[in-house]
């Protein structure tokens, strides 16, 4: 793959809005790991290696396992491994990620309403699409594992 642009270096102003979105997300109630969950989750389905890689190291030193992360985007057939609070989170991750398939489902957004406060599904929202938003960054502009 061929180096494209640094956004950072490009656009430094567009990067520090991302960042602030960043510093916004590091003191919401939501938990560090469930962030790192939904992170690595929309990484997958994006196809981002740059984000998985960074994610789940980020993950395995919030003291994540090995094992969960291994099975995560086969959660489905894994739900064991993962609490109900986590299996909501997930379903909302995949399908604010996949948005154009169907969106957030009723159901998805009822059921996380059962764990979640307003303002925690708010920052799980905010979470999933400020991922989702590097995750194009890094596709698009070919950051490699390990770079920056």
């Amino acid at each position: 793959m061929t180096k494209r642009i640094n956004i950072n270096k490009v656009a430094p102003q567009a990067y520090k809005a991302m960042i602030g979105l960043e510093m916004y997300l590091a003191n919401v109630e939501i938990s560090k790991s469930l962030k790192e969950l939904i992170k690595i989750r929309a990484s997958q389905i994006n196809n981002c290696a740059y984000c998985i890689d960074m994610h789940t190291k980020d993950a395995l030193k919030n003291g994540e396992t090995n094992q969960r992360i291994f099975l995560l985007s086969a959660w489905k057939e894994a739900k064991s491994f993962y609490t109900e609070e986590e299996q909501a989170v997930l379903v909302m991750t995949e399908e604010i990620t996949m948005i154009s398939q169907n969106g957030l489902s009723e159901e998805a957004y009822e059921n996380a309403s059962k764990f979640f406060s307003e303002t925690q599904i708010a920052e799980i929202i905010m979470a999933i699409v400020t991922i989702n938003a590097w995750n194009r960054i890094a596709v698009s502009t070919h950051l490699q594992v390990g770079e920056f």
